[in-house]
């Protein structure tokens, strides 16, 4: 996905180009402005929303086009259980930033993420955040991969 936040920023830390890709509907990667926008770790761009920060910082200059690769696969239940989590690897502008990074669950804000429910396939969403920075895409490839054997 390529994604572009406004070229003449407002605001500071989340009231910034704030967006997100959901995974299922239920797993998020931040989409945001994270170029000389200081905000807490887990919610900057190419973090799994309040769980994990990237692992640099690699984000553009504002108006410039961002791009995301992101390999993501869903959790496995058993019996209404977690039995494998589920994983992020995400390429941020060519740089890896999520390798193989555990979600503990769904995505949430201020709490502890925990998986709540087994869900097969959900779908893949763009949030719109409100914030009146409205945040651009293009580029929107998805393809499904048989991630069924171990790795």
């Amino acid at each position: 996905i390529e994604w572009r936040a406004p070229a003449k920023p407002r605001g500071v830390s989340q009231a910034r180009g704030n967006s997100g890709i959901f995974f299922m509907g239920l797993y998020e990667v931040q989409i945001m402005d994270s170029y000389q926008n200081a905000t807490y770790a887990d919610g900057s761009a190419a973090s799994i929303y309040g769980q994990h920060p990237p692992l640099v910082n690699a984000t553009r200059k504002p108006g410039e086009w961002q791009v995301y690769d992101i390999v993501f696969r869903k959790p496995r239940f058993t019996d209404g259980k977690v039995s494998e989590p589920g994983r992020f690897t995400v390429f941020h502008n060519g740089v890896l930033v999520q390798h193989n990074t555990e979600s503990f669950g769904e995505t949430v804000w201020r709490r502890a993420a925990k998986y709540s429910r087994a869900v097969e396939k959900g779908p893949i969403s763009i949030q719109d955040h409100g914030d009146r920075q409205k945040v651009a895409f293009r580029n929107i490839w998805i393809r499904e991969l048989d991630l069924s054997g171990s790795d």
